[in-house]
């Protein structure tokens, strides 16, 4: 289980990246046919705006760590679920 905290940091940056994804992929377009001033407001917006920002976390306990992007859940969650049975398509392997 993730902090509560580091949760709802991930929240408000996702958040962010919403706000500002509209203007920031404007700025970028002017940057590529070389508007410099583009550059320097690029630059002033939110460091947390940018998209690279956010971390994958799983969807259950929001652990950052060991994240299966296939399922949304991390590996802990993942094993405790398919060995019960509740992920479709997914069997417990044995030989």
């Amino acid at each position: 289980m993730a902090k509560k905290s580091m949760i709802a940091r991930d929240v408000k940056r996702a958040e962010l990246v919403d706000k500002y994804a509209a203007k920031r992929a404007e700025l970028k377009e002017r940057v590529k046919q070389g508007d410099m001033e583009a550059m320097f407001e690029l630059g002033k917006l939110p460091n947390n705006s940018s998209p690279v920002r956010k971390r994958n976390r799983c969807q259950l306990d929001g652990r950052p760590r060991g994240y299966m992007r296939e399922f949304g859940i991390s590996r802990v969650k993942f094993r405790q679920l398919a060995g019960a049975g509740l992920i479709p398509g997914v069997k417990k392997s044995s030989w």
